[in-house]
């Protein structure tokens, strides 16, 4: 009679035990922040930042685990008589099985793999949703999916009054912040409002033109997706970006790349514009003792800070560039800036992010994953030892940029056009983040603060 109400109680303890964990994990970061000198963040910055992420990482560890688990074994094998005769078609059959109605077969394909989905799609029409994919072992896989099972997550409702509430508190959130950065408290003066539209409505036109990009492309290849979700943020630079969410898989590498890679060069389109026109506005300090190499919200940016914006500034400044090297951006100008970080940043070959896209349907889903660890590792790394502000960013990436569903028909390659413009897009990541070398200063006529 004893042993039932033991059990649970040894259970309760332990559930108690791993959330007294957790706070405890959460908090120790504000600990550390609070009893190093100086806030933490001058002296201790560092050690701070690298017990941030190993939180995160211990809690994201603690809530995947499952406590005395063992995974159950569901998947049989099928014999000649349960394979469809679609697939025998297409495929010379080396091992088939069901897992939870999933069927799987493997082996060698008897077409190229965009004829092999077609067929499969045409013949077997809403009574199974056709995947094919890589096998390492066998050459190549044929996954059918029930047919209700393909549908479910497509058919999701929209809740569009989600999205213009949030696109609106982020107008008001983006105004607050650039109205700040111009040292105007809205909450005192809200008659001011104006100063922060500049700064305002170019982000999230810049933002806006972004997910547009992904949502029009999308469509086109016949993707199932939401408007943009914008994310405000009632404090620093007011939001956190938007996104948009896929409600049904791209059929191919190919779809899958013309979406993911549609954003960045549409939020370029005005982000270059922006800070072109708002560099004209933006003071060049002649004198100043800031790091050339810094990226400073208040204090200024260092023209040298990134290739493509010391290119920018000298084609929007001209000789002027020749007097100083630390720029005051304006607020638009400061919209543009941050318009290329955000498109830097959703470049990085990771997981879910924009670039993570590009990188797995170039390269597949094996070496895409691969690229990502290591672009997450060096982001990383860059945060720790170059700017410290990536370090926010890096933990955002590593929490939000997980792993997806893969396209339909992840087999076909790219065409040479697209591959181009993969290279390039990656070239565009370069540009933005990679300072400008020491040596081509002078070479590209703006003033060198080494020498």
């Amino acid at each position: 009679m004893t042993m039932p109400s033991e059990m649970p109680t040894e259970s309760a303890k332990r559930k108690l035990g791993l959330q007294l964990a957790l706070i405890l994990l959460i908090l120790l970061p504000l600990i550390i922040l609070f009893l190093t000198p100086s806030g933490g963040m001058l002296h201790g910055g560092m050690f701070f930042w690298m017990g941030l992420l190993l939180c995160f990482w211990m809690i994201s560890m603690l809530c995947g685990t499952r406590a005395e688990s063992v995974p159950e074994v569901t998947a049989r094998p099928l014999n000649a008589e349960e394979q469809p005769v679609a697939v025998k078609e297409v495929m010379d059959v080396r091992f088939a099985e069901e897992d939870n109605g999933v069927r799987i077969f493997r082996g060698r394909l008897r077409a190229p793999a965009a004829a092999v989905y077609d067929k499969l799609k045409r013949a077997l029409g809403a009574e199974s949703a056709p995947m094919v994919q890589a096998d390492e072992q066998f050459g190549a896989a044929i996954l059918l999916f029930p047919g209700p099972m393909a549908k479910a997550v497509a058919e999701q409702h929209a809740r569009p009054w989600v999205n213009w509430l949030l696109f609106a508190l982020t107008i008001v959130t983006t105004t607050w912040a650039g109205a700040a950065h111009q040292g105007v408290n809205l909450l005192l003066d809200p008659g001011r409002f104006t100063v922060g539209l500049p700064y305002s409505l170019g982000l999230l036109l810049i933002l806006g033109v972004h997910e547009l990009g992904h949502y029009f492309m999308a469509r086109h290849h016949h993707i199932q997706v939401t408007l943009p979700y914008f994310i405000p943020m009632p404090f620093a630079l007011g939001t956190f970006g938007a996104f948009i969410k896929m409600r049904s898989p791209a059929e191919n590498r190919r779809a899958l790349f013309d979406v993911a890679v549609a954003g960045p060069l549409a939020g370029l389109v005005i982000a270059i514009p922006a800070l072109l026109i708002g560099l004209r506005s933006s003071v060049i300090i002649a004198e100043s003792t800031e790091p050339a190499a810094g990226m400073m919200m208040h204090g200024g940016t260092s023209v040298g800070s990134s290739v493509l914006l010391a290119f920018l500034a000298k084609l929007s400044l001209g000789p002027v560039v020749l007097e100083g090297h630390v720029l005051q951006l304006s607020p638009l100008a400061f919209a543009g800036w941050l318009g290329l970080m955000v498109t830097a940043l959703n470049l990085l070959p990771i997981g879910q992010l924009d670039g993570g896209h590009i990188a797995q349907a170039m390269f597949g889903r094996r070496a895409g994953d691969t690229i990502g660890s290591v672009a997450m590792w060096t982001l990383l790394l860059l945060g720790l030892f170059v700017w410290p502000g990536l370090l926010t960013w890096a933990i955002i990436v590593f929490f939000i940029a997980g792993r997806d569903t893969p396209p339909l028909d992840d087999v076909t390659p790219l065409t040479p056009l697209r591959r181009c413009l993969g290279y390039a897009a990656f070239a565009i990541l370069a540009l933005i983040l990679a300072p400008l070398p020491h040596t081509l200063w002078n070479a590209a006529g703006i003033h060198c603060p080494y020498m």
